[in-house]
């Protein structure tokens, strides 16, 4: 990979590339829709990612260039950088912007992007491409950011410069993410904890449904909606400023309050998911991946009929799982509404775990999904491959 990445690199640019980079994307263990609700989360960081070859060059020029997209950009350098179109190198262009805005000196420099992160998976790789051009950028340029400030740099770009109103999760967990540890992060506070995750006999089967994802924009917001009215409603008897600041069986003594009973299992989502987090913890912790299988089920069930964010192709690879030997656990990850699903699949096992689940969704569903084997991999930093 890295030297063919060095050939091509000599090939667009006429140049030796003098640095090289990565930054992974990720996948959320456990702990799904209960960012916006002052809960916890644990995504790791997993090892397909993005790939960034840089050299200087003395035109006083960004070029930005990409295997997996047609689309170039050669740009002067400018005091400022607005969005083009919906182009991918909107993403390091955020970045460039962000650094100049806070009085930051770059040159020109030429950069070549490779990504192996299945686009539109919900893997996250535009907070990938985001927080490796800040990386390189940072290092390259002696910046002073910190590893968080990037993080937060990153969410400017996805929030302020590309215009998506998404949370810091992904960022966060490229940046931090380490082998063979979760993160247990609070989103408001972005204390985290990191967790051992020794998979042993265990690899990470991300399972991608092919489902174009078209309703999730609006049915997120919907659920947002939904959560800020059951909060509303278990606050004119309890001091609370989230869902998250109750556990379940605090819950059960207050449900009565929420008369509503799409909204009431909106909430009894939020919350028990956000007791799994602090179990699945525990668990991870004592190596006990069995236990921590069962958790990943329970999180699916409630995704699917209490918060109803599943979908027919996310159920179909959790119900495979559930059948399967070989298999600890299974659970879809992400928005939902389509992207992916993960399992705990046995390493010996795989390939026939992947066989196994083509056909049965296929027959199911009328297409194929795509299956990927990780393990759980470090942070951004510079690539030595």
């Amino acid at each position: 990979m890295s030297h063919n990445l060095h050939q091509q690199f000599k090939k667009l640019f006429n140049s030796e590339a003098t640095n090289a980079y990565f930054s992974p994307g990720r996948v959320n263990l456990i702990g799904e829709h209960i960012d916006y609700n002052g809960g916890l989360v644990m995504p790791c960081a997993i090892t397909f990612g993005t790939y960034l070859l840089v050299a200087p060059n003395t035109e006083g020029k960004f070029r930005l260039r990409s295997i997996n997209f047609e689309e170039q950009l050669d740009i002067d350098l400018q005091t400022t950088y607005t969005k083009q179109d919906k182009f991918w190198f909107n993403y390091p262009l955020g970045v460039m912007a962000h650094f100049l805005k806070d009085g930051h000196q770059l040159q020109g420099l030429d950069m070549l992007y490779y990504g192996d992160i299945p686009i539109g998976s919900g893997l996250s790789s535009s907070a990938s491409i985001e927080v490796v051009t800040a990386f390189a950028l940072n290092e390259l340029f002696k910046s002073g950011y910190s590893k968080l400030d990037l993080v937060k740099l990153s969410k400017w770009v996805e929030n302020s410069f590309i215009g998506l109103n998404s949370g810091i999760m992904d960022q966060f967990a490229v940046a931090f993410g380490e082998a063979e540890k979760a993160l247990m992060l609070n989103c408001d506070t972005l204390d985290y904890q990191a967790v051992d995750c020794h998979l042993g006999e265990y690899l990470l089967a991300i399972i991608n449904t092919n489902k174009p994802r078209k309703l999730a924009e609006s049915k997120y917001n919907e659920r947002v909606q939904e959560c800020q009215t059951a909060l509303a409603a278990l606050q004119t008897e309890l001091d609370i400023q989230n869902l998250c600041d109750i556990d379940a069986a605090k819950f059960k003594q207050y449900e009565h309050l929420i008369t509503d009973q799409t909204v009431k299992n909106r909430a009894q989502h939020v919350i028990e998911e956000n007791d799994r987090v602090k179990l699945a913890a525990k668990e991870l912790a004592a190596h006990n991946l069995l236990e921590f299988g069962k958790l990943m089920y329970a999180s699916h069930d409630s995704l699917s009929k209490l918060y109803e964010v599943s979908g027919v192709e996310l159920d179909t690879i959790a119900e495979y799982a559930k059948n399967a030997p070989d298999v600890a656990g299974a659970r879809m990850t992400g928005a939902g509404f389509g992207g992916c699903a993960i399992a705990l699949v046995k390493k010996n096992a795989f390939d026939e775990f992947t066989k196994g689940i083509t056909e049965f969704y296929t027959g199911k569903i009328g297409y194929a999904p795509s299956v990927y084997s990780s393990l759980i991999g470090p942070g951004v930093g510079v690539y030595n491959g």
